[in-house]
């Protein structure tokens, strides 16, 4: 959450903080600002609430100029979104600016200390505690110069910090030259030609550079516009390595699109693609996934798997649950990551731990990971984020390749993810129980799976009618039954991130069990319900819905499962048949379709929900 960039080099700062902030408004927008240093050796800043227009707007109007800058965008944590709140933030004597992402925890007792010293506070930010700690130390320093005594004020501060950060500040007294530090928070260094950048996200400086370094926990940066050096925050060194970004400027921009998630949705057909490429194996009828750095004997000898997530993600595991049970046969279960690291469930030596996150920061799913390595088991990611936290300290993993996703709402990420726990379940399956017949029909339908989804894209404009008819309801039910109940959970989560109306995911048999209470006349309920195993099933459950005059959209297979629901049924989305364990993967996009024209008939900004954002790095 939050959004940084910082720069140092030749050209004016201001545009291009500016630009950055518009790259990262996904991660945060409470609040902005910037400060900047400009050639008489002053610190000026700019910052106000609300969105990055208000920012740019104020820069339009109050003009600064500087080779030199750091700035934020704001998911606010401690006070609310307000002018003084907003980032970045000065200590006592305004030479010092300092942005920051993550929580000081222990900022009250800082806060008190430094009041007792004669230290006034203008915002209720636990940041501006840290702001005012850093010049205290920096003022304390006798020796040095300007700049080295930045780097061991920032070093010494946050000896005496709890919590998590990603900071950049920079001080008058040492133009050209910027200090970061992480932990827990991520922050990237951009490498350019007479110029350097600090970023929470690549996304931030890729207009820039694609050379980019991905600072680990406790390291320390700082870096002129020609040079840079990384160590730890206690002052030793530190090994890193330069990455080339793997995506273009071209692919963070919405295009012709009017909203990043409807591009996104529409990007479905090439990154499900983009997940099962080169990983199918014909020979074997089953899948091919190197990056998991496990031999086939120690494959063999899982017995069990944890799937770990938050969010988009733990449904996303919810379908491997489901997956990997029917095709391997292995017993798995999915752990929400948040609770994970704090309960203590009994894990026996042959169990596999996968992690799943899209943006490879999430510190819920990070912290999972740690304890499961903690307590000695092996831990796999899979993520989306080269070079990210989760992808480098996992024990190996696959990637999504699904290009940078800016829309808060996930929506290429949640299939990519059940198409990478598909190729999991049929590579374990293979293994054990699963025929090869069974396992080339399962790759025929895998690559079959990005034309069907181009035809449900094509309905967008007949799901838009369908959610128009629904603008006054107060909320919505969403039900499915095995493999797609995670799809219902999903499809409720998208409705309520972005339309703020009340939605709930159920499996349909738990209609009667308390549910079918909420049953009326203006509450649709959105049933997913393919010809599969369980239709006949999920009919009956539809049937006691249509008993109770509430109105029904249905999911169904086109032809014989839309036959037989037509005339039951309110309205319809008709998805392609293929084989039911990879029926989430289009089941769920006529629901983001339909979430996505909801909100947007509503008047909600879909790219940046209220009270959302996207990479969640604080707990």
């Amino acid at each position: 959450m939050c959004g940084i960039i910082g720069y140092v080099g030749k050209a004016d700062a201001t545009p291009i903080l500016i630009d950055g902030l518009r790259r990262l408004e996904y991660r945060g927008y409470d609040s902005s600002g910037l400060a900047v240093m400009n050639g008489s050796r002053t610190v000026e800043m700019r910052k106000c609430r609300g969105r990055l227009a208000n920012l740019q707007k104020l820069v339009g109007e109050s003009p600064v100029a500087g080779n030199c800058g750091v700035s934020h965008t704001r998911w606010a944590t401690h006070g609310e979104p307000t002018d003084e709140n907003a980032h970045p933030h000065l200590d006592r004597s305004g030479k010092l600016a300092l942005v920051h992402n993550g929580v000081i925890e222990n900022y009250q007792k800082l806060r008190q200390g430094l009041e007792k010293e004669g230290h006034a506070f203008l915002s209720q930010t636990d940041s501006e505690v840290l702001a005012h700690l850093i010049g205290k130390c920096y003022d304390e320093q006798a020796e040095g110069t300007p700049e080295m005594r930045l780097v061991h004020a920032v070093r010494e501060a946050l000896g005496h910090v709890a919590g998590t950060y990603g900071i950049v500040a920079m001080h008058a007294d040492a133009p050209g030259f910027l200090v970061g530090a992480r932990l827990g928070s991520p922050l990237v260094v951009g490498l350019g030609k007479g110029e350097n950048f600090l970023a929470s996200d690549v996304g931030a400086i890729i207009a820039h550079t694609s050379d980019a370094i991905y600072l680990r926990d406790r390291d320390l940066v700082y870096l002129t516009d020609a040079d840079f050096k990384i160590e730890t925050v206690e002052g030793g060194s530190s090994k890193f390595e330069v990455s080339r970004v793997d995506f273009t400027p071209e692919q963070a921009e919405r295009g012709d699109y009017p909203h990043f998630m409807l591009k996104e949705i529409f990007e479905q057909p090439e990154t499900v693609a983009n997940a099962f490429r080169g990983r199918l194996s014909d020979d074997e009828a089953s899948a091919k996934l190197g990056g998991l750095n496990l031999t086939p004997r120690e494959l063999r000898d899982v017995e069990r798997i944890v799937l770990v997530g938050c969010g988009t993600a733990s449904h996303a595991a919810m379908v491997g649950e489901y997956l990997i049970e029917s095709l391997a046969r292995i017993p798995t279960e999915v752990e929400t990551a948040s609770e994970f690291r704090y309960r203590n469930p009994p894990l026996d030596k042959n169990t596999l731990i996968f992690v799943l996150s899209q943006s490879g920061e999430t510190i819920d799913t990070l912290a999972a990971l740690r304890e499961g390595q903690r307590k000695g088991h092996r831990v796999l990611g899979i993520v989306n984020s080269v070079g990210s936290t989760i992808a480098r300290e996992s024990d190996g993993g696959s990637y999504l390749h699904c290009g940078p996703e800016i829309g808060v709402a996930a929506t290429k990420s949640f299939t990519s993810q059940v198409t990478l726990l598909t190729l999991l379940a049929l590579l374990l399956g293979r293994m054990r129980h699963l025929s090869m017949a069974e396992g080339q029909e399962i790759l025929r339908e895998i690559r079959a799976l990005p034309e069907k989804i181009e035809r449900i894209l094509t309905q967008s404009e007949g799901i838009r009618r369908i959610a128009l008819k629904y603008l006054d309801a107060p909320g919505m039910l969403f039900l499915g039954r095995q493999f797609n109940y995670p799809t219902a959970l999903e499809g409720a989560l998208k409705m309520k991130e972005i339309s703020y109306i009340f939605a709930s995911g159920h499996a349909a048999a738990e209609l009667k069990h308390g549910i079918i209470a909420l049953v009326s006349e203006t509450l649709p309920s959105v049933f997913v319900a393919p010809r599969d195993s369980v239709f006949e099933k999920n009919v009956s459950n539809l049937e006691e819905v249509r008993a109770r005059k509430g109105p029904v959209i249905a999911v169904t297979t086109e032809g014989e499962g839309e036959a037989e629901l037509k005339s039951i049924v309110d309205d319809l989305i008709a998805i392609p048949s293929t084989h039911e364990c990879l029926s989430p993967i289009l089941s769920v996009i006529p629901l983001q379709l339909l979430s996505y024209h909801f909100a947007v008939a509503r008047g909600c900004d879909v790219d940046k929900p209220r009270n959302l954002a996207k990479s969640v790095t604080v707990e």
